[in-house]
């Protein structure tokens, strides 16, 4: 992080410093993140315990350069509040999305159609 400054450092920079991001997004600038986790298997009976939670959020202007930093640890995580609301899908056994999850199940339970033609074959 020290050698990356504000207004100065590029998309090249970042790049060569850190390689490419976990996931890039864009909004009015682009936003890319950079993920470093760390989790240990030490502990009986397979529980893991997360050791390193890094993460880096850098904004980056429509001129290549680095326009904000934001830096979170694992006990910054913990501080984060979430909102407590829940939101509720529902869909209806018509809709386009039930439609299209119904064809994909048909199509992984039988990808070559062979149920479908002996069920054909069967009622002749």
């Amino acid at each position: 992080m020290k050698k990356i400054k504000v207004n100065t450092t590029n998309k090249n920079d970042l790049i060569k410093i850190f390689g490419e991001p976990s996931t890039k997004s864009s909004f009015d600038n682009d936003v890319w993140i950079y993920i470093e986790r760390k989790i240990t298997n030490t502990h009986f009976f397979g529980k893991r315990e997360l050791i390193v939670n890094n993460v880096l959020v850098v904004e980056i202007d429509d001129r290549g350069l680095l326009a904000k930093v934001e830096f979170f640890n694992k006990d910054d995580m913990k501080k984060i509040k979430f909102d407590k609301e829940k939101t509720e899908i529902t869909y209806g056994k018509r809709s386009f999305v039930y439609d299209f999850l119904a064809s994909m199940r048909q199509k992984v339970n039988d990808p070559l159609g062979v149920r479908k033609k002996r069920r054909e074959d069967s009622k002749k």
